[in-house]
């Protein structure tokens, strides 16, 4: 199905065509028809002397009415870096300009394999249209899991569903997070609690159970565990029986929420990669130490305090 602009968007992405504003490409009338034809047209008429922006919006109505996609080939042609040689500046200025102008048409520039694509948005002023938030990622993700394997894994699906939010499948990208929490959060509790009893055999845990084993070691600070289980409930939404009865999908909004909730996971398990394991061991209170415990709370590494003893580092925090 073609992409139908609306007249007020084609009128300005003809001016970014013409080049009629600072700093971006002038292009001469017969410049034009090249433009049209690099991005893809057939048949593109010899200019004829009609005022530029006239023309080039003219020609972009006509192809649109007549139910092609050249409109489109266009607009992409603009995104291009191709149609940029040398003219770095002036690619980035006509992208800015560009998704400026279709945001207000509900569409905004995307990237797919490095080549520009056309997404899907909430339509409003640039300005009011969110990009990924986030609670900065401050590691790498082989700073939280050991194995090279899993995280290559755990890298690949945080890719993933950046590629799933860019292009507007937020039930995808969801799901694809709450995953990957789960599998970093397993992994810790089986490294870092080898030869202690846990809640559950690994293999029966739960992303819940996964939460509350590393907040009970102050492995992650108390924003993480509460918002996890945001994460934990869109997550489950990958049986479609679960999506119905809560009679609510997964919107970009949901990521905006869900995102930061990642980031702040990894970066406290990063920086509380050397903490030792705080629960009580079962025989802790075999000799007559009640309340002794030299793992009370109070005594517990967080993960600012860990990443101030560990060498050559900064403090790490889930703000």
């Amino acid at each position: 199905m073609n992409e139908i602009f609306d007249d007020s968007t084609l009128t300005e992405v003809a001016h970014l065509i013409c080049g009629d504003e600072p700093s971006l490409i002038y292009r001469k009338g017969y410049e034009i028809a090249g433009f049209f034809e690099r991005a893809g047209w057939d048949d593109v008429p010899e200019y004829d002397s009609t005022p530029r922006h006239k023309w080039a919006l003219e020609l972009l109505k006509e192809r649109q009415e007549d139910g092609t996609d050249d409109a489109e080939h266009a607009i992409l042609r603009l995104a291009n870096r191709l149609e940029y040689f040398n003219q770095q500046k002036e690619y980035h200025v006509t992208l800015k300009r560009l998704n400026e102008i279709l945001v207000l048409d509900g569409r905004r520039i995307g990237d797919d394999g490095g080549q520009p694509v056309l997404v899907r948005c909430e339509a409003g002023f640039e300005d009011e249209v969110r990009q990924l938030p986030r609670v900065e990622l401050k590691v790498s993700v082989t700073e939280v899991v050991s194995d090279p394997a899993l995280a290559a894994t755990v890298q690949l699906r945080l890719d993933e569903a950046r590629t799933c939010y860019e292009h507007g499948a937020y039930t995808s990208a969801v799901i694809m997070l709450g995953s990957l929490l789960e599998g970093v959060l397993a992994h810790a509790a089986h490294v870092r609690a080898a030869g202690v009893r846990t809640p559950k055999p690994l293999g029966k845990m739960g992303l819940n159970d996964f939460v509350d084993f590393a907040y009970q070691n102050k492995w992650i600070e108390h924003d993480a565990k509460l918002a996890s289980e945001l994460v934990r409930h869109y997550r489950n939404l990958v049986h479609p029986l679960a999506e119905k009865r809560t009679g609510h999908s997964p919107n970009r909004d949901t990521l905006d929420m869900c995102w930061p909730v990642v980031n702040a996971t990894l970066n406290d398990l990063a920086a509380t990669a050397a903490a030792p394991l705080a629960v009580p061991h079962p025989q802790a209170s075999a000799n007559g130490e009640r309340g002794r415990n030299s793992d009370t709370p109070a005594h517990r590494p967080t993960p600012a305090s860990v990443a101030r003893r560990r060498p050559g580092r900064g403090t790490a925090s889930g703000d």
